[in-house]
């Protein structure tokens, strides 16, 4: 059986040109993960609808997170043991910076734990949510492959990002056979 695909955009959710948008209207059977606010976002409720999605799925899924979507998993992994099949965590959010939004500090610390599942941690090297050093750190306490998309802004639509065709081609590795090499 294919692994199911859940998409988890971030604060303010993924516009209709984001990449996470156009691969779920590419593919039909990939679900966005619905939040309660997208505007005010509280990390319980946020994990809570992950790990309902993940319960509803018929098999272990493939997370496909961005920017604040990166961290609710995280938090999700620290009280969750629900199989996964894998993550890839696209341009996650330092929110522990000092310009991080108000809106989002009860996200605050993000978990800097190994992850049970493979992941792939993409970052940009001109992000301004995210700086190189911190998205190795998270892609190394995480347990990740760390993946450095180059200067990608912060890999969405204002960055130039509709289609993804490098996100699409890790999107295989983690859905693939091979998926245990994703791993580190």
């Amino acid at each position: 059986m294919k692994a199911p695909v859940l998409i988890l955009p971030g604060w303010l959710n993924s516009g209709p040109q984001h990449w996470q948008s156009l691969w779920e209207r590419d593919h039909p059977d990939f679900r966005r993960v619905q939040q309660k606010s997208w505007e005010n976002p509280l990390v319980g409720d946020w994990v809570r609808n992950l790990d309902a999605a993940i319960a509803g799925c018929a098999a272990p899924p493939v997370l496909v997170a961005h920017s604040l979507g990166c961290a609710t998993i995280a938090h999700w992994a620290t009280q969750h043991t629900r199989p996964v099949h894998g993550a890839l965590l696209v341009a996650p959010t330092d929110l522990e910076r000092a310009e991080a939004p108000e809106a989002l500090h009860n996200f605050r610390p993000i978990p800097m734990v190994r992850l049970a599942f493979p992941s792939i941690v993409v970052a940009s090297s001109a992000d301004l949510w995210l700086t190189m050093e911190r998205a190795r750190a998270f892609a190394t306490a995480w347990g990740s492959r760390f993946e450095n998309a180059g200067p990608a802004g912060h890999i969405n639509a204002d960055a130039g990002f509709g289609p993804w065709p490098m996100g699409e081609m890790l999107l295989g590795e983690l859905m693939s056979d091979r998926q245990a090499k994703v791993a580190k």
